[in-house]
Parts: structure tokens; sequence; C-alpha cells
């Protein structure tokens, strides 16, 4: 097999000496740098530094390596143009036919919560970035590996055919690896560097560059002919970063709906549980005992919790999921399990059970949202302050009827939960019981229709929560005639007056919160 020049630089060392040791075998020359020649050298792989190369000495800590007209130029040089051949010949550089890289784990440090800023530029790569992106400039003549994961059938296929046995197409499939992971690593550092950008106007940069990972290839989309996958974010956390403890492999639709259930369960400090179907909330609760919040949550909807998710925001117990029995779901949700639970959930072969360790971890990210040729972003809606006092601080009493403490506290409830219901919503609650939501109707008297009739009987004495205003005094009416005696809704209508003169008519207490919870 005819000799070749390699370069190695990389971070993360393993697998390189089996690579390295093919590729000696097969006739390659290697040059390396700092630590990565120690680590071949150590394992009596024969290596050149760099500088043996370049006959100039790493400089300024190790910044300054590679970054020099004799590696460049073996690496972009091209074969067949006569010029490239006279520089190489003139200066006496031996072209590269190959190299190996990998870069400083910038992600993985400023994910760090104690990360410093001059910890986070330290861990910016330059000189190992530069050498990908030069090989894979002239990917046709020189390969590019990023991905450890690539080692063993490069290694494989030159032991067998050498280097020509790469054919074109998977180096330009390596090429593509390659800029797409300088691509990430770059828009990761334009986010951390945007996030310590408190200054600008609008919180939005003018260009937007996501660094996000893939976890998984999922089965299929939302629907079977459409293809999927999973993508994580550096910062971690969420359904994305979440642990799959058993079961089998999430859906796209899994995920959307335990995603769904995290974010309601969230917007309370209090032990409760929730029941998610089609990402909407059909069940919830909050009690001290989790197995009495499950049966309280169990019973706002019956029918629509078989197949739904529920979520925890406190561990799972034994006792919680004796009561679980008889009724399917899809997934669990919750930040841990108690000693002896997994074992009881391995008898629900169907199940699917996440572990998402902190829950409460506050988004680093905005909400991303495509449209057609383009995306929208805005900042997340956050969960309203858990202390009682400041979530109703703007909260004004606007009808002559004053609501009771139970009535206002019930009235919170369903405000909080009215944020993670579909628009148009309405919640029906009492004593901290999820009764009935109407959810993604047109209008806003369907919803109050839908929540009365599926909370029935218990309707009687409940509190209403609205995410947006009640455009007409229709809505006040028909809740009353459901036996609501407490509304809780943003205001603003311009018939605010004649939805307030309702209120009163009946002798019921309307709340305005001065604020919406649309969501679409």
């Amino acid at each position: 097999m005819s000799s070749f020049q390699a370069i190695f630089s990389v971070f993360d060392k393993t697998g390189i000496v089996n690579l390295a040791q093919t590729l000696e075998s097969a006739g390659a020359s290697i040059l390396s740098t700092g630590g990565t020649y120690k680590t071949l050298q150590e394992n009596g792989v024969h290596v050149k530094k760099v500088e043996d190369v370049t006959h100039f000495p790493e400089i300024l800590g190790g910044r300054v390596k590679t970054l020099h007209p004799f590696i460049h130029g073996s690496i972009l040089a091209k074969p067949n143009l006569a010029d490239h051949q006279k520089d190489l010949a003139t200066h006496s550089i031996n072209p590269t036919q190959l190299v190996v890289v990998n870069l400083y784990p910038f992600s993985e440090v400023v994910a760090k919560p104690d990360v410093t800023v001059d910890t986070a530029l330290e861990n910016i790569d330059i000189g190992g970035h530069t050498l990908l992106r030069a090989a894979s400039k002239n990917f046709s003549n020189v390969v590019v590996i990023v991905d450890p994961s690539d080692y063993q059938w490069i290694a494989d296929r030159i032991k067998e055919k050498g280097l020509g046995g790469i054919s074109e197409a998977e180096r330009r499939s390596l090429a593509l690896k390659a800029f797409r992971h300088t691509a990430t690593y770059d828009a990761a550092i334009s986010e951390y560097l945007l996030s310590l950008d408190s200054q600008s106007s609008s919180g939005f940069p003018e260009q937007l560059a996501v660094s996000y990972h893939k976890k998984i290839d999922l089965r299929y989309g939302e629907n079977p002919h459409q293809k999927a996958a999973l993508y994580v974010h550096s910062s971690g956390g969420g359904i994305a970063g979440s642990d799959l403890l058993q079961g089998q492999p999430l859906s796209y639709n899994n995920i959307l709906d335990a995603d769904a259930a995290l974010r309601c369960i969230k917007e309370f400090d209090q032990p409760g549980v929730v029941i998610v179907k089609h990402t909407n909330p059909c069940g919830f609760s909050l009690h001290e005992h989790q197995k009495e919040a499950y049966l309280r949550a169990l019973s706002g909807d019956p029918v629509s919790a078989y197949g739904g998710i529920v979520g925890f925001n406190r561990p799972l117990s034994k006792e919680t999921v004796e009561a679980m029995k008889g009724v399917f779901y899809e997934v669990v949700v919750a930040p841990d399990y108690e000693p002896g639970v997994l074992e009881l959930l391995t008898k629900r072969a169907k199940l699917r059970v996440l572990r998402v360790p902190n829950i409460y971890q506050k988004s680093l990210l905005p909400d991303i949202r495509t449209v057609s040729g383009g995306v929208l972003l805005q900042t997340a809606n956050d969960p309203i302050s858990y202390v009682d006092k400041e979530a109703t601080a703007a909260w004004k009493v606007v009808s002559k009827v004053q609501p009771t403490e139970a009535q206002l506290s019930d009235l919170l409830f369903a405000w909080r939960i009215s944020k993670h219901v579909k628009s148009n919503a309405i919640v029906l609650a009492n004593d901290k019981i999820l009764l009935g939501m109407g959810a993604g109707q047109p209008n806003r008297v369907q919803s109050i229709e839908l929540s009365i009739k599926k909370a029935g009987e218990r309707s009687k004495g409940s509190v209403l929560a609205s995410d947006a205003f009640m455009p007409f005094e229709d809505n006040i009416e028909i809740a009353v005639q459901g036996g609501v005696i407490a509304v809780v809704q943003p205001g603003g209508s311009i018939r605010d007056e004649e939805v307030i003169k309702a209120a009163d008519k009946h002798g019921i207490a309307l709340v305005f919160t001065g604020s919406r919870n649309f969501l679409h």
C-alpha cells in the first residue's frame, strides 16, 4: 500500500490508538499535537510532532499549534493543480490525505452552572476547527474524521483496500458531518455569548443560530408517513434530556404529550398529579398525599385518561402505582421513583417510564415554532409565581361579590392550569381538582359548554378560569347556568362593563387578572 500523511489533533482520545496503529500499518506517517502526541507515543505509535514539520514551537500555552502554512498548505493543496504542486515542492511540504480531529467540549463546559466567561472562552477550539474546515473543503483528496464512531469502519476499509477504498460519496458524507459539527459548535458559542448580552433591545439576535444534537431517530412522526427525530440542546434538562428507564422507545406524540405534562405539573410547587391527552390536561389535582392526588386527578375525566400520560412533581410512590391499576397509560413522568416502584412498573410492559431529575429547571431557550418559510421566536411563558400573594398581586375583583379565600385559591389553581389548555381555554375547578375543561374551540361559548358538560353535577359550586377575556355577557350566563360561582379572566374587552353587570346580576365573584394565557 502507498504511504500517506495523517494529522491527529483530538480532545477526546477514545479509540485513537487503535485507529492510529491501523493507519500506521497501512503506511501512514502520523503528525500530532500536544496531548494527542503524548497518548500515541506512549502507546507505541510512531508519531511526529507538528512543530517538527513547521519548525515553529507551540506558543501561547498551546493556543497556536497547527495554524501554519506547512500544515494547511498540505491539507488544501489539490493534486490536479500544477501551481499547487509547485508550491508544495518549492516549500518542501508533504501533502496530507487524512485528518482526525475532535474539538474542545465547549457545550459541555458552558452547561455547568458555575462556569466563568474566561473558562468558556478558553474552551473555544481554534486550531482544530480550522483543520476540520480545511480538510472538509478538500474532501475529494483528504479524508476528514470528526466522529469517533467512524474510526472502526474507516480503519477496516483502509486496512483492506488502502486510502483509495474510501469512496467519493463517503468522503463527501464525512465532510458534511464535519461541516455540520463545526456549524453546531459555532452556534453553541453564539448562543452562549448571546446569553451574556442583556443589553439587546429585543432580546433576539439579527441572525439565528441554534445548536442541537440528535438523540434518537423516532419510528415516525405525528403520523406514520412522516419521518422524525429528537434533538437535544446542550443545556440539557426537560423531556428531551429525560431518562427512559423502561418501555418501548418514545414516539413523536409521546414526547409532545410528556412535554405538555411536564410543563403543566411544574406550574405548581405543591404535590400534584396531571393526566394529559393530546397535549391538554384532562385531569389534575393537588394534595399532600400522592395517591389521593392521583385519584382526584383521575376523577376529572377517567375516560380520557385511557392511553394518556400521567405526570408527577414528586417521586412516584408504590402506593400510587397500586392505585393506577386498571388504567392504561402510555407514559409516566416523574422526577424519580421510590424504592421498589420500578419493579412494580415492569409488569406494565407497554408503559414508558421517564425520569426528569430536575423538573423545575428553568429553560434557557426561547419558544421556537416553525412557520412556512421561517420560524417564530418568543420568550417562554414561565410558571406563575409560586407565592400566591405575588401571583395575584395584579388581580382586581371587579364584581360586587368578593370571592372567599377558598374560592380565590381555586381561581388561582384554575388560572394556572388554563395556561396549558389550548385556546379558547376554559377550566372548571373545585377543591384543587380539575373538574372539566374546554379546549381548542373557535369560540369561548363552546369551551364553556364543554367544560360544564364534562364536569356534570360537580360543576355546581365550581370556579371557572378563562385564558382570555370574555367578549360577551352570554359567557357569564352559560357559566351561571352550570353552577359556577366565581370567574377569573384577563378582562380587557370593550364589553367588560356588560360582563361585570352580568356577574353582579347573578351574584357571583368576577376577577380580572390583567394578563392573558393564550396557547395555540
